[in-house]
């Protein structure tokens, strides 16, 4: 599977079937999607895709907006000839899931939400800016050893040091003048969509590890409440990385749910 580049926008694209685009988290990439592509591959297209200012896309300097990330995705979609999909978000890439799909509710037959964030407190919202105000004054690296420790439970660190250090050197590669403009979008992404999401009326599933401290049940139970319809799984003894950290059990519920989908 080699990556091609369209419209600045480093993707893959694979199978047969219903469309599912796959959209990564902050400082990683598409081959973070690694964990699910097997299982999606058996039922779904799978479009997955480097963002902006991550992987092999183009990484524009300055500031970078959720309009922009929305775009990208709008663009790369109609490149590929797709006018109806699923769209997956991890992390950052569940609030620009909630982004596009808000902006192209028309594109979209079904939203995943997994592990990200919603309706932050001034509190939590300023321990990220104390973390972007870190990577701008020495890169990515000064907080990519936190950022594991909150991701990952510990025995999973213990017992699975390879995969560990591949999400270390993924977060290591950003570069370092990117990378805090892009922190500086997570940490203000979900301003504006508290309310806006209401309006959201195709199938989502809300997901998030129970231990996932930055993008909480709590915050995954709030959403659930706002998306009219919407399904909610919380994972027990998980954290940020659920995905990569138990991918039967991820894999298991997103595709059971999209079943239901393309059942109706």
């Amino acid at each position: 599977m080699n990556a091609k580049i369209k419209a600045d926008t480093a993707f893959q694209q694979d199978g047969a079937g219903p469309v599912v685009v796959l959209i990564h988290g902050l400082g990683l990439n598409m081959d973070m999607w690694q964990w699910q592509l097997d299982a999606l591959l058996q039922h779904f297209t799978v479009l997955r895709y480097d963002l902006l200012g991550h992987g092999d896309s183009i990484k524009p300097k300055g500031a970078y907006t959720m309009p922009q990330m929305v775009d990208q995705l709008h663009r790369l979609i109609d490149a590929q000839g797709h006018q109806h999909c699923v769209v997956i978000g991890f992390s950052l890439g569940g609030l620009i899931a909630k982004a596009f799909t808000l902006a192209h509710p028309d594109r979209v037959s079904a939203l995943v939400v997994m592990n990200s964030a919603h309706a932050r407190t001034d509190e939590q919202r300023a321990g990220i800016m104390l973390r972007v105000e870190q990577c701008r004054a020495d890169g990515p690296g000064t907080t990519v050893s936190d950022a594991l420790a909150r991701w990952f439970s510990t025995g999973f660190i213990e017992n699975n040091p390879e995969t560990i250090e591949k999400v270390r050197q993924w977060v290591l590669a950003n570069d370092k003048q990117v990378y805090p403009e892009l922190y500086m979008l997570l940490a203000n992404a979900d301003i504006g969509m508290e309310e806006a999401i209401s309006t959201i009326v195709c199938p989502t599933l809300i997901l998030t590890g129970a231990e996932d401290y930055g993008n909480s049940a709590e915050m995954a139970e709030k959403m659930a409440v706002k998306i009219p319809g919407s399904r909610l799984a919380i994972l027990q003894g998980l954290r940020h990385m659920a995905l990569v950290e138990d991918p039967p059990t991820v894999n298991r519920i997103v595709i059971g749910f999209l079943s239901t989908v393309f059942e109706e």
